[in-house]
């Protein structure tokens, strides 16, 4: 008998998810959920027609991984929402269904999970449906590394890398190629450079040496090699580690992060929209 590859594993199921969505689109067009059928030799009833085709969103600044909770809107009044979460080799951890009869269109639905083992999360698929019985899939891949490192130290006002930094880089540069050639069947993973300060400073300075030190970064990596995309940007002050009061030098706000993700990672800020730039 032969046994399917994860490569395979993952073929297999975007099939099925693809398979899936085309089926909700066609029910959702008919206004009908999955596996609704009307009673032998009866016309079913007619379906007010809505005023806008359904739309159901996740929020992935609220998508906590650790808390095992995201939040889902749709903008039609709501009846359930069906959750399915698989880890990063494809079985599946949680498939659960919660009821959200009567929630206005717009409310924030909150959706848990409880998963069967603590694997790590790779895909959630969540199902949105309305009080008139359409629906609307939605997935999202939150797989994401960090890269645990020591950190590079700039000299003030400064995003030149010192020679005697390097060899820090060169060890964070053999703990990506681990992570990255253990995951290669996830699909096209890239590493992102996050630079931040402490609340030290102009906030406008801030972001922009932030940024700097974060492109010193990238750069290297991608001359050293490294064979996936890489994304920076810089942070500034806006997302502090430790929470601290303007003019305060704490040092472990002073960091730049490494994470490997399938998708952009979100970081909670205080208002600041990051725009990821590729590194040349």
């Amino acid at each position: 008998m032969q046994h399917r590859t994860a490569s395979d594993r993952q073929v297999v199921r975007r099939r099925r998810w693809a398979s899936v969505l085309l089926a909700a689109s066609t029910a959702a067009a008919a206004g009908s959920a999955p596996g609704a059928a009307s009673a032998q030799g009866e016309e079913p009833a007619a379906a007010p027609a809505p005023t806008s085709k359904l739309d159901v969103t996740i929020d992935k600044t609220k998508v906590d991984l650790k808390e095992r909770r995201l939040e889902v809107k749709m903008n039609h009044v709501a009846a359930k929402v069906t959750i399915k979460v698989y880890d990063d080799s494809g079985v599946v951890l949680a498939d659960e269904e919660h009821p959200f009869a009567g929630a206005a269109p717009g409310h924030a639905l909150v959706v848990t999970w409880s998963p069967s083992t603590d694997a790590t999360v790779g895909r959630i698929e969540v199902f949105g449906y309305d009080e008139e019985g359409a629906y609307k899939g939605i997935a999202i891949t939150p797989w994401a590394v960090s890269i645990p490192h020591e950190e590079v130290n700039f000299r003030r006002d400064s995003a030149e890398i010192d020679d005697a930094e390097k060899p820090k880089l060169e060890a964070s540069f053999a703990k990506v190629v681990e992570v990255v050639g253990a995951h290669k069947d996830l699909g096209r993973i890239a590493l992102y450079i996050a630079g931040h300060t402490d609340s030290v400073g102009a906030p406008a300075y801030n972001l922009q040496l932030s940024r700097s030190r974060a492109q010193a970064i990238a750069a290297w990596f991608k001359k050293r090699g490294l064979r996936v995309p890489i994304a920076f940007e810089g942070f500034g002050e806006s997302s502090l580690l430790v929470k601290t009061a303007d003019e305060v030098d704490e040092p472990q706000n002073r960091r730049v992060d490494y994470i490997l993700s399938l998708e952009e990672p979100v970081f909670r800020t205080s208002g600041f929209r990051p725009a990821w730039k590729r590194a040349n």
